[in-house]
């Protein structure tokens, strides 16, 4: 009942001060025990109903959010005490890139949606890999069940031919402290960065990071994330692709450049506030369809985690009606605030 008069206030401030903010004002209560002790009580749904083993990895709960929240691994503690049951981390990249140019998040609140032109800000992967190692230690002191998911790009300046050398760096350095990979090639916001998922780009880079993880004596998960803006003849090679390098799981979709489905009045201050990935509300229907499509042409095969307008329980409902297995959030987060994960989370039980 509090939350819809805390976000007006909160969105009287620019979305990415809002963000830090209120994520940093988390980690200091998080930082009191007994705090941290009564926000967990507060958000966290345990029940065994929720518990989920997919990928070979076991989860608290399938509810988890998407990357882009938290890019560089800040705020892993706070997020668990929120009761989600994985978090992507990340984008990350080999280097360090600040980013596009500010403003790069804006708001239509009309239609309960985000655009955003981040293109992988993020503090680079060895900086992250050291924050990971301090969250393994703190998760095996505390006993905290939050599964870690990676997920990797290429830098700005890195030519599309030699972008797998990119992923590839970004899985060496992270394989020992993240639970699974996400492969992305399918933000909006990194120039030519969705032409990677062409059939022959895509399967250099699938195959050179499936090369290093079956070097390992614990392979990790390997997971890919697709745009829901493909060409018709795209949906069938990804499928074929996911199937024959027998991929872990699809990340089904990330933001739509396609914004038709916006009222005209929202159409008109999305065309303001520039280019950029749309997402909430009224990409619901568009994320579903990619769902049932991918879980169609890979005859249920692969896993597929649902993202994309994700609210309420009828939401993540509708999500695994079409054929995935669990769900996460990100512009629902903003919208719906903290305690959406649990409202979520009593659909499974």
């Amino acid at each position: 009942m509090w939350y819809p008069l805390l976000r007006q206030l909160l969105f009287l401030l620019p979305p990415e001060t809002v963000h830090y903010m209120s994520m940093d004002m988390l980690q200091k209560a998080c930082s009191i025990p007994w705090m941290r002790k009564r926000i967990a009580a507060s958000f966290q749904l345990k029940h065994p109903k929720l518990e989920k083993e997919l990928f070979g990895l076991h989860f608290p709960n399938p509810v988890g959010l998407g990357a882009g929240f938290d890019k560089n691994a800040l705020y892993l503690p706070e997020l668990e005490a929120l009761g989600f049951g994985s978090v992507e981390i990340g984008t990350v990249t080999p280097l360090p890139q600040p980013g596009n140019d500010m403003p790069r998040l804006f708001r239509l609140p009309a239609s309960r949606a985000l655009i955003n032109r981040m293109g992988f800000n993020n503090n680079g992967v060895l900086a992250i890999r050291a924050r990971l190692e301090r969250w393994q230690n703190l998760k095996n002191k505390e006993g905290y069940k939050m599964i870690v998911g990676g997920n990797i790009g290429k830098n700005k300046v890195t030519a599309n031919e030699d972008a797998w050398k990119d992923y590839t760096r970004c899985y060496d350095e992270l394989a020992d402290v993240v639970d699974y990979f996400t492969i992305n090639v399918s933000s909006p916001n990194t120039p030519g960065l969705r032409a990677l998922q062409e059939k022959d780009a895509l399967q250099k880079i699938i195959s050179a990071v499936q090369e290093r993880n079956s070097q390992r004596a614990t392979p990790r998960p390997i997971l890919l994330k697709i745009a829901p803006d493909q060409p018709e003849g795209a949906w069938q090679d990804i499928a074929d692709l996911a199937v024959s390098l027998q991929l872990s799981g699809l990340v089904v979709s990330n933001t739509t450049i396609d914004r038709s489905m916006l009222s005209q009045e929202s159409q008109k201050k999305a065309e303001a506030m520039g280019a950029g990935g749309l997402s909430g509300l009224p990409v619901r229907e568009k994320a579903t369809d990619a769902v049932r499509r991918m879980h169609s042409l890979t005859g249920g095969q692969i896993p597929i985690i649902a993202s994309g307008g994700i609210f309420t329980a009828a939401d993540a409902r509708e999500k695994l009606d079409a054929g995935a297995e669990m769900v996460q959030v990100w512009t629902g987060f903003v919208y719906e605030g903290p305690g959406i994960a649990s409202k979520i989370c009593r659909l499974f039980i």
